[in-house]
């Protein structure tokens, strides 16, 4: 049991004159922690310009991330037109309990087993191709080869869904937006990878093809563009590295499998962390505009069934329920992938 507390717990001795003084230290951070808000707002005022250079990016995501936030109720709420989701009578988990077990089970589950297999492809083959462009476009000696090639990869990422969509609809032919077979059915169904019958109807409209079209796609798409994240962290690496690598015999693809590869693992980890994040994550303008009644099997998607549950039907808050599963589940992917490359690489994001 601790006794009565005395100054010489808090205070040092002078031996010379008998005296307590306070510890140097000590006055130091208490002086620090007394002056605390006045040494913030100093540091505001003396680079104001760099904070008011945030306030763009806090509207952002206080108008478009925080605020929705309170719509979420609706997933707990009778929906009623014209009425506030806070006056809305509550219905506490009926909405999940229909999405898990009920009428609307079935379309559900078939669309996040779509969804979850959409991304996990696209996480197999669609992740590691910025890095293959990557350790390319490093090997590239000339600038403007490697600056053509960098642009050629970049433009598919700056086109419209719109644009993207009309061009691969028109590579594989699909309603009327050409004549005939496209030029890829075309190819296909001429080295026999797919039947005439096939290629004459379009590949979009078979469900067995989608999901390898939204893929193939995906990558044209995204690739080169995430490829700029790697290609930064390869031209970090020390010159020095590369001739150690070149004095112990080691050639081009011993010096990316034992000096880039190892300088780039902890760029690829973070990258893959926030990629498992959005697994479940796939917007819906894409597949809706690639979709149709003939593929819904295969590209019905948590997105799409929101969208026709909440916009195209009255079930907005079955929409708001499904939505929100999707995100929880993409929530736990991020903390058990992260807790895993903590456990596995000591690199995580957080």
């Amino acid at each position: 049991m601790k006794g009565k507390a005395n100054a010489a717990d808090y205070l040092i001795l002078d031996p010379a004159s008998g005296t307590y003084h306070e510890d140097p230290e000590q006055v130091v951070r208490d002086d620090v922690e007394k002056h605390y808000w006045l040494h913030v707002g100093r540091t505001i005022l003396k680079d104001w310009r760099l904070y008011v250079m945030l306030v763009p990016m806090l509207l952002v995501f206080l108008f478009w991330r925080y605020f929705p936030m309170y719509e979420l109720l609706g997933a707990f709420k009778v929906y009623r037109d014209a009425v506030p989701v806070a006056e809305q009578s509550f219905a506490g988990l009926y909405y999940f309990k229909d999405l898990i077990a009920g009428p609307n089970a079935t379309l559900f589950w078939r669309a996040l087993r779509n969804t979850f297999l959409l991304s996990f492809y696209g996480l197999c083959f669609g992740f590691p191709m910025p890095i293959i462009l990557a350790l390319f476009f490093n090997e590239v000696r000339s600038n403007v080869a490697r600056s053509a090639l960098q642009v050629m990869t970049y433009l598919p990422k700056f086109m419209s869904t719109v644009v993207m969509t009309s061009l691969v609809t028109m590579l594989v032919k699909q309603g009327s937006i050409t004549t005939g077979m496209g030029i890829l059915s075309r190819f296909l169904s001429d080295i026999g990878l797919v039947s005439a019958e096939v290629a004459q109807n379009g590949l979009l409209n078979n469900p067995d093809f989608f999901r390898s079209i939204y893929q193939i796609s995906g990558i044209w798409e995204g690739a080169g563009y995430d490829s700029i994240v790697f290609f930064a962290a390869i031209i970090a690496i020390s010159p020095t590295s590369y001739e150690a690598a070149q004095i112990d015999g080691a050639g081009k693809m011993a010096q990316m499998r034992y000096v880039v590869l190892p300088s780039i693992t902890s760029t690829i980890v973070i990258m893959l962390i926030t990629r498992i994040g959005s697994l479940l994550n796939i917007g819906y303008e894409k597949v809706l505009l690639l979709y149709n009644v003939n593929t819904h099997v295969t590209a019905d998607v948590v997105s799409t069934f929101a969208q026709r549950s909440g916009l195209e039907g009255t079930q907005k808050g079955l929409a708001s329920a499904a939505e929100m599963m999707n995100n929880v589940i993409g929530m736990l992917l991020v903390i058990g992938a992260n807790k895993i490359a903590n456990k596995a690489s000591n690199v995580s994001l957080y």
